[in-house]
């Protein structure tokens, strides 16, 4: 009766919360449906959903971002990040001073196009997979990184309320000019969905939570800190793959016009500072407790 009475207070909190202040959608029914399936179906899929929780949490809390946009909590800065990356980073060609974003949308090729895609379609999985490879073989570290990952994405949360920044391909198509609710856009990755025929960017980023959410890169940071955990493995196929990783999503994110260099700078410096930080918490802290308590239950 206990574990009936909490599921049922769990589940009206979830799609009230979706319902009356998100905005109810159909992933959130089928997430919720997923993990009650997986939860209820065998002990080892609820050990996976106990495991992997916390990245669901992630992705409430991020899609939550919705209900206070951070245009509405600090102005957005549209001009400033792209002098800084002229100043900093720019391309001095006949035409003018370009911006390696504007470079590249004059000079991109098939090959870039795919390949950038592909590096951006794994920004998720990636972390995801190295998840499920240190849960079958290292649980407390599993734990750290999970946790790890959660943490440099409040981190960048946070930045991006306390300073609100346009991307590269707002400026293409709006200029300086501060438009509120503006709808995601694929940018350079449109060229992937064009070359095989598909609408899977562009329909990817019509559902973007926050569009002024370029500084720090966190598609940027999820790779620095597969590798940091990575190291600690000391397979070098693994440091191997991981650094091909960091260098490809570096330049995906600015290839496709999502990020500036400045962008990909401050979101390494993220994962390297979240790092650090967490480290310290899970071995100084209460964290290291809870971790040996729960690593018994997944």
């Amino acid at each position: 009766m206990k574990q009936f009475l909490t599921l049922l207070a769990g589940t009206a909190a979830y799609f009230s919360w979706f319902y009356f202040f998100v905005g109810l959608r159909s992933e959130h029914v089928y997430l919720y449906v997923f993990a009650l399936a997986l939860y209820y179906t065998h002990q080892t899929t609820r050990r996976f959903v106990l495991a992997f929780g916390v990245f669901i949490a992630y992705w409430i809390i991020y899609d939550s971002m919705r209900v206070l946009p951070n245009y509405e909590v600090n102005p957005i800065h549209v001009a400033e990040p792209y002098y800084l990356e002229k100043a900093w980073f720019g391309l001095h060609l006949p035409e003018g001073v370009l911006t390696l974003n504007e470079y590249f949308k004059i000079n991109h090729t098939p090959f870039c196009d795919i390949a950038s895609g592909l590096f951006y379609l794994n920004w998720v999985p990636v972390p995801l997979l190295f998840a499920f490879w240190l849960l079958r073989n290292d649980k407390i570290l599993f734990l750290k990184f999970s946790y790890a990952f959660v943490f440099t994405n409040l981190v960048g949360f946070c930045i991006y309320y306390l300073y609100p920044a346009a991307p590269p391909w707002y400026v293409e198509v709006y200029g300086f000019e501060v438009i509120h609710g503006t709808p995601g856009n694929a940018a350079g990755l449109i060229n992937f969905d064009r070359l095989l025929g598909i609408r899977l960017f562009e329909g990817m980023y019509s559902k973007n939570a926050n569009v002024f959410a370029a500084i720090p890169s966190l598609h940027s940071a999820y790779p620095v800190l597969c590798l940091l955990y990575g190291l600690r493995l000391k397979k070098p196929w693994l440091t191997g793959l991981f650094t091909l990783f960091v260098l490809g999503i570096w330049f995906s994110a600015v290839y496709s016009r999502h990020h500036y260099v400045i962008d990909v700078i401050a979101g390494a410096a993220v994962a390297v500072f979240s790092y650090v930080v967490f480290e310290y918490l899970s071995e100084k802290t209460v964290l290291k407790k809870w971790f040996a308590g729960f690593e018994r239950h997944i």
